[in-house]
């Protein structure tokens, strides 16, 4: 059926209603369609001097297609009230394409897709995509869903190698639409491994299309962070350095308007020092450094910025960018408007906003396609392997050595021990490891798989590196920087203790086998102090061996020395399966075998608690 053009003044109020009407009610329904659509019947007789369209975003949504916390076995919640899963987007997706028109909207995702739920572990690990024993794998929820929500590009999150190529490359296979990587390069040939862009035709009645270049790009320290999977295999140059290689053949193919998705956040920081030479977050100085680029839908940092305007040093023009937050919390819309211009459409206008889909509906066709999936996962992570002697909670982990961290690293040290040569055998081993998730639990009771994943939530494999005695020292006073000074005398607020220097849980290592004291009255560098070894001060030049996550060895958070350290050890098991593994061979898991209080927070040596 013939589709009127909608002018400019229409389609802003229909974006203001649209807008209004998510917040207050929800929204209905989705569908399946292609995204560059186009118009059927008669061109209108004049043709359309204006014309409006809108690119809606998603980023970092790690699996969660429903409003579920497998964590807990609940619908989730948090203290803000949001909402997860893709679910809830499609409704927000499909009352956009209604409200504005189909052939108005494209749908465009920054990535972090395929890992951070159990649902994601287990069609990764459990019954893989992949397939087994010769036999085609199922496919893979997020593909099912994002399909049915019709995307037209996603770009490649550096999650989305965490499970090795093969299971990527099968997903791609899987997705109805390009993963794009402009800057995730074959190490061989140097030639782009996934495509580097996409080009969506906007169809206008009696007038030329728009064409929309979309250019993904994702995260340089995927060569860090997953290095045991992409060593050798693919490369990953700077954000910047690409865009100022696409951006100019986006706009010499025809394109009215680019727009880049980018899995790198938007404040030119980075987490792993100087181990390379791009940054991490740089979608700000994309936006600065690169000329022609009308819009960036941000991902990598999981925060909310509904619209954010950075100005273009060659150009003067100004660049939008949004972030929608992370896990289906929030969908970027971003409402462009341009004019027809001697023969070629020019952008008048644009803006961004952020909408909330906690009160819509779950999409009903999400939920038919994807039910029995859950409902698998869900039974899969209510498995009971063992029980557990008292209540371990990991509440206070992030200020007290408490004994559901040492679950950890009973787990690392025994692993690693196992797997040692004789000479390395012989030297002292001790473990560091993280408290991701100060709401972990694992109950007096039975203990089930997602008890554990609860408490190591992330898919860590394992090794073992050498540190000697000075560079251990380094790596604790650096994990130190994440307790803000406070002065003897003064009271500790555990509400404003942590976090400092913009050093985030997941960032902050405890160890286990040797025995320190942090003194928050101290300034940054000069906290460890009373550091032993079997009750014996640790030598500068004594040789441990490290039990340690792939993401910290390979550099992750920009530790010192661990990333060069020599490798005694490695294994391409999961710690959270090695933890599992460990309850479900034991029978029962009883603290009193292993927790050890070996650290405590002083101030000018007075414990803290």
């Amino acid at each position: 059926m013939p589709v009127n053009p909608m002018n400019r003044r229409e389609f802003v109020q229909k974006s203001a209603v649209t807008g209004a009407a998510v917040a207050a009610l929800g929204a209905v329904g989705s569908g399946t369609a292609e995204a560059a659509t186009g118009h059927a019947g008669h061109a209108p007789e004049k043709t359309p001097r204006t014309w409006s369209f809108s690119i809606l975003g998603t980023t970092d949504l790690h699996s969660h297609v429903f409003d579920w916390d497998y964590y807990t076995d609940a619908a989730y919640t948090d203290s803000k009230g949001n909402s997860v899963g893709v679910a809830r987007i499609a409704t927000l997706v499909e009352q956009q394409r209604a409200a504005k028109g189909e052939e108005h909207v494209l749908l465009v995702d920054a990535g972090d897709i395929i890992q951070g739920t159990s649902l994601a572990y287990y069609f990764a690990r459990v019954d893989p995509i992949t397939g087994t024993d010769g036999k085609n794998g199922p496919k893979h929820p997020m593909a099912v869903a994002m399909n049915h929500m019709r995307y037209d590009a996603a770009a490649l999150g550096n999650h989305e190698f965490n499970y090795g190529i093969e299971v990527l490359r099968r997903f791609e296979q899987q997705c109805r639409f390009p993963l794009l990587g402009a800057n995730a390069l074959d190490a061989k040939t140097l030639r782009p491994a996934f495509a580097p862009y996409t080009v969506k035709k906007i169809r206008v009645p009696g007038a030329p299309d728009i064409k929309v270049g979309i250019l993904g790009l994702t995260n340089p320290g995927i060569a860090l962070w997953d290095k045991d999977n992409v060593s050798g295999r693919m490369v990953f140059p700077g954000l910047v350095e690409q865009a100022k290689k696409y951006v100019p053949r986006l706009r010499a193919l025809g394109c009215d308007v680019v727009f880049l998705t980018d899995h790198s956040g938007l404040d030119g920081s980075t987490s792993y020092g100087d181990a390379l030479p791009y940054v991490e977050n740089a979608s700000n100085l994309v936006a600065e450094q690169v000329p022609g680029i009308d819009a960036i839908l941000v991902g990598h940092t999981h925060v909310e910025v509904s619209s954010y305007t950075v100005k273009n040093a060659e150009t003067g023009e100004e660049v939008l960018l949004s972030e929608p937050y992370c896990w289906g919390y929030r969908l970027t819309v971003f409402d462009f408007e341009l004019e027809l211009h001697h023969g070629r459409w020019k952008v008048t206008g644009k803006k961004a906003q952020t909408l909330d889909p906690r009160t819509a509906d779950e999409d009903p066709e999400i939920t038919r396609l994807l039910k029995a999936d859950h409902d698998l996962v869900v039974k899969y992570v209510n498995t009971a392997v063992g029980t557990c002697t008292q209540d371990l909670s990991a509440a206070e982990s992030c200020w007290k050595d408490v004994p559901i961290m040492d679950f950890i690293h009973e787990v690392q040290m025994k692993a690693v021990a196992a797997g040692l040569s004789a000479a390395d055998a012989a030297l002292p081993l001790i473990s560091v490891a993280a408290p991701f998730s100060r709401t972990a639990d694992i109950p007096a009771g039975d203990v089930t798989i997602r008890d554990i994943a609860g408490l190591y939530i992330y898919d860590n494999t394992l090794y073992g590196k050498k540190l000697t005695g000075a560079q251990l020292k380094d790596y604790l006073e650096f994990a130190a920087k994440y307790y803000h000074q406070v002065p003897a005398g003064t009271a500790v607020d555990t509400a404003t203790l942590t976090n400092a220097n913009s050093f985030w849980d997941y960032m902050y290592d405890t160890a286990a086998g040797v025995s320190y004291d942090i003194d928050i009255a101290q300034a940054d560098g000069a906290r460890i102090r009373n550091l032993t070894y079997d009750g014996a001060a640790v030598a500068d030049d004594q040789v441990f061996v490290v039990a340690v996550n792939n993401y910290r060895a390979n550099g992750g958070s920009g530790y010192p020395h661990i990333a060069a350290a020599d490798i005694a050890y490695s294994s391409t098991d999961e710690i959270r399966q090695l933890m599992i593994d460990y309850v479900t061979s034991e029978g029962t898991l009883d603290p009193a075998g292993f927790a050890a209080a070996n650290w405590k927070l002083t101030q000018a040596g007075t414990a803290v608690f």
